[in-house]
C-alpha cells in the first residue's frame, strides 16, 4: 500500500523533487535503514548534480526520460576518477542506487530511460566474509573486563553486546535496538532486521547471563521503551562506540585487522556451518532474504578446510 503522504511531482518540477519522493518511498514504504537511505540519497544527489553540469543546466523530472547510456557512463567515469575516486565495489553500489531511482521514476511517474539498461557495472572480485577463529572470538569477549580503567558496568555492557553478536548472530544495529522491554531474555528472541523482516533466534544461557549481568550493574533506571544498551551519559549506545571498543580490544590482544563487531556475526555463521548446520536454517537465523547471501559462508568453510589440508598433509 502506498504511503498516503507521498506526493508525486509533475513532469515540469525540478528533478530533485523526484529524488525526494523516491527517498520518502524508501523510508516509509520500503522502510530501509537510515544508513542505506543516507547512501542512496548521497548517490542520487551526486548523480543529479553531475547531470545538471553535464547537460548545461538544471533538469526537470521529465528531462530524466532523456538520460542516455552515454550520460550515465560519463557520470560513473567522473566518480571513478574524481578527487575522491570510488572503488569498484562503491561504484557498483552507486550504480545500483541510480538504477533503483530510475525504476521508481518508471513505475510511479511513467518516466522511462530505457538506454540505461545498456550500462554495465564494474567487475567485482567477490570477497569472502572474514570470520575469527573460535578461540579468538571467545578471547575477545572475555577480555572486555581486563581494563581496570573501564567501569564494571561498561565492561559488562560491551561483553553482553559482543555475546549477542556471536551467540545469536545479530547485526550490531539489531543488538543495539533492544529495549528494556525485551529483557530478561528467554530461550528465544524476536528480532526485526533489514526490511522489517522478523525472525526468531535462540538464546544461549551464556548470552542471557551476560545480558542479565549488565542489566544488574547498569546505573540507569529502566523503562520498557528505553534502549537496553546505554552510553556513559545515559544515551543510546551507538555502533561507532562498539566498534571503538572492539578496536581497542583487538589491538590489546593482537588480533587481525578484520576483527570488527560484524566479524562476530560472520564467525557465528561460519562456526555453525562448520559444525554441520544446514544452509536453510542458517539463512533463517541470520535473517538473509536470499539464500545466495548465506551460501558465501560455504566458501569460507571450504577455504578453511583447504588451509588445514595444506598445512597438515605431508604433500601440502
Amino acid at each position: 500500500m502506498a504511503d498516503p503522504q507521498l506526493t508525486l511531482p509533475q513532469p515540469d518540477a525540478p528533478a530533485g523533487t523526484a529524488l525526494d519522493a523516491w527517498l520518502h518511498h524508501l523510508a516509509h514504504e520500503r522502510r530501509l535503514s537510515p544508513r542505506t537511505l543516507e547512501a542512496y540519497g548521497h548517490a542520487g544527489r551526486r548523480y543529479l548534480a553531475f547531470l545538471a553540469g553535464h547537460r548545461g543546466g538544471a533538469l526537470t523530472v521529465g528531462d530524466l526520460a532523456g538520460i542516455t547510456a552515454s550520460d550515465l557512463r560519463a557520470h560513473l567515469a567522473e566518480r571513478r576518477s574524481g578527487a575522491h575516486p570510488l572503488s569498484a565495489r562503491s561504484l557498483s553500489q552507486a550504480l545500483s542506487a541510480i538504477r533503483a531511482f530510475h525504476r521508481f521514476l518508471e513505475r510511479r511517474l511513467g518516466v522511462e530511460a530505457p538506454e540505461l539498461a545498456l550500462v554495465r557495472g564494474p567487475r567485482i572480485k567477490p570477497s569472502l566474509p572474514r570470520a575469527l577463529q573460535i578461540d579468538q572470538a571467545l578471547e575477545l569477549m572475555e577480555a572486555t573486563g581486563d581494563d581496570a580503567e573501564t567501569p564494571p558496568w561498561e565492561a559488562a555492557r560491551d561483553r553482553a553486546v559482543l555475546m549477542l553478536l556471536y551467540g545469536c548472530g545479530l547485526r550490531i544495529s539489531e543488538a543495539l535496538s533492544l529495549t528494556d522491554g525485551d529483557v530478561p531474555l528467554s530461550e528465544t528472541l524476536r528480532i526485526t532486521g533489514k526490511g522489517t523482516k522478523t525472525r526468531i533466534v535462540p538464546v544461549l544461557p551464556q548470552v542471557a547471563s551476560a545480558v542479565a549481568a549488565y542489566r544488574t550493574l547498569r546505573p540507569w533506571t529502566e523503562g520498557p521503551d528505553r534502549a537496553l544498551f546505554l552510553a556513559r551519559r545515559g544515551g543510546k549506545l551507538s555502533p561507532r562506540q562498539v566498534q571503538a571498543a572492539v578496536q581497542t580490544l583487538r589491538r590489546r590482544l593482537g588480533l587481525p585487522e578484520t576483527t570488527t563487531p560484524h566479524a562476530l556475526r560472520h564467525s557465528f555463521a561460519t562456526h555453525l556451518l562448520g559444525a554441520g548446520a544446514d544452509l536453510r536454517s542458517l539463512q533463517d537465523l541470520l535473517g538473509h532474504a536470499s539464500l545466495s547471501t548465506t551460501q558465501k559462508y560455504t566458501a569460507v568453510d571450504a577455504a578453511r578446510l583447504m588451509g588445514v589440508y595444506s598445512s597438515a598433509h605431508p604433500r601440502g
